[in-house]
């Protein structure tokens, strides 16, 4: 049991890593709380759905599309809408609740095109992995396997590549990195490139995961993924990455029958703010995030 339910975490709290760290990545640049992060991954779970059952691709290619679809859809936007934004000086809240209007945009337009009925891949849903004591579904395996390589390569680009170094000065100190030579604008484009592929990962796995989905998919995951983002430090990538992970084994290692009888698996979501707020108590940064002084 106790194995069952390590597994079942690990595969949740690896798609809330992943949408974890690609909302963080934009936010520690430019501080905006992107609040449609949840439908931008709903579009690459419809867009996985195309190229997988519509058009008869394999999974996995269809994801990588699915993925390069979103990220079309992550820079579109940044320059239709954010940057010009940017440009009139939008405030904080300002950013915020276009954030909000476009998320209700983005949800809607999925609805009248796709329809409100649950969607599923076309993978085979009697093929079942067993690990030791554990047995994951072909979707699960799918996910956590896909999951576990997009998290190595995001911590490769962000700590070993040009692009990543000077994402982390942008995240340090942007108009200083702007002074100092950094194409800062290239810089948010890439930014926005990877958030948006890691949306769109995030999504496809998320529909596997759930077995059938609608466009109410990302809204459902959103206040999870937020929670992992604060878990681990705002704005800090490796500290979502961690969260996202740290959250998806409470909330599944919550229900563990021999945790006092355990929770009622309705009330996980309950455990993961609980955990979070505790862990703001004690300290208010987050895990990996760091303490600023005003």
């Amino acid at each position: 049991m106790f194995m069952q339910l390590l597994a079942n975490g690990l595969v949740t709290g690896s798609v809330i890593a992943l949408a974890a760290a690609g909302i963080s990545i934009v936010y520690g640049i430019l501080r905006l709380v992107n609040f449609a992060y949840g439908d931008y991954m709903t579009f690459g779970a419809f867009a996985g759905i195309l190229f997988n059952v519509k058009l008869g691709l394999p999974i996995v290619l269809a994801a990588v599309i699915a993925m390069a679809a979103t990220a079309l859809l992550s820079v579109a936007l940044e320059f239709v809408l954010w940057r010009p934004l940017r440009a009139k000086s939008a405030g904080f809240m300002s950013l915020f609740l276009v954030s909000v209007g476009l998320a209700l945009v983005l949800r809607h337009v999925i609805y009248l095109v796709a329809g409100p009925q649950p969607r599923t891949y076309a993978v085979d849903p009697y093929k079942v992995y067993v690990i030791g004591s554990a047995r994951l579904s072909g979707a699960q395996g799918i996910a956590i396997v896909v999951a576990a390589v997009g998290i190595v390569l995001i911590g490769l680009l962000i700590a070993g590549t040009g692009v990543g170094r000077m994402m982390r000065a942008l995240a340090d100190d942007l108009p200083l990195a702007a002074v100092a030579g950094v194409r800062t604008g290239r810089v948010i484009v890439a930014a926005w490139i990877v958030s948006g592929l890691l949306a769109g990962l995030a999504g496809v796995l998320a529909g596997l995961v759930q077995t059938s989905f609608d466009p109410q998919l990302g809204f459902t995951l959103l206040l999870p993924i937020f929670a992992a983002v604060v878990l681990g430090g705002i704005g800090n990538v490796y500290g979502a990455l961690a969260g996202g992970l740290a959250l998806g084994l409470a909330m599944e290692l919550s229900t563990w029958t021999e945790l006092a009888g355990g929770v009622n698996p309705t009330y996980k979501p309950v455990v993961a703010f609980g955990a979070l707020v505790l862990v703001l108590l004690l300290r208010p940064q987050g895990l990996f995030g760091r303490a600023r002084v005003v």
